[in-house]
């Protein structure tokens, strides 16, 4: 079914469990944040995807989607450090923690949109490959989305952190 097999199913159904938190995390709270249960397990299924994902090689051997794999969990860990309780990043680290999480939700939607438009219809999928113009651009619109979004926090966390001085 789909070219996919069992532990691509886990891998996936892992991912969609991450996707779909993060989600509600991002309307519910605006932002994705480990201070509450939807946050922790967008995390932890987050590092589950990555690391079942470096043994999938769909496309070949070691390749982009387990580079974005390690990358996504560079910036996972650089998120945690700027979180409440370590802080790494001084007064900068509410802007680092936001806008990292946010864009380790950008991550999940490159393999999610490829996997997707190379596999679906069954039979007639909407891409050719991983480098097809379909695929360019509607991860160029999801990046778009990330920025606004990114933006749209950050001046979020500012605005909070400016009436906390003025209370």
């Amino acid at each position: 079914m789909l070219g996919i097999t069992p532990f691509g199913m886990v891998h996936t159904v892992i991912s969609i469990v991450a996707v779909a938190t993060g989600l509600i995390s991002l309307i519910r709270h605006g932002a994705i944040s480990f201070n509450n249960g939807m946050g922790k397990t967008y995390v932890y299924t987050t590092i589950l995807t990555c690391v079942t994902g470096f043994f999938i090689f769909h496309h070949g051997g070691f390749g982009k989607p387990h580079i974005l794999g390690i990358i996504t969990l560079i910036v996972l860990g650089i998120a945690l450090v700027a979180g409440e309780k370590i802080r790494l990043f001084g007064r900068a680290s509410p802007y680092v923690e936001v806008v990292s999480y946010t864009m380790t939700f950008f991550f999940h939607l490159i393999p999610a949109i490829t996997e997707t438009t190379t596999r679906l219809p069954e039979g007639a999928p909407l891409a050719s490959g991983p480098d097809d113009p379909l695929i360019q651009k509607a991860v160029g619109i999801c990046f778009v989305l990330f920025l606004a979004g990114a933006t749209w926090q950050v001046i979020r966390v500012r605005n909070k952190l400016k009436a906390r001085l003025i209370v």
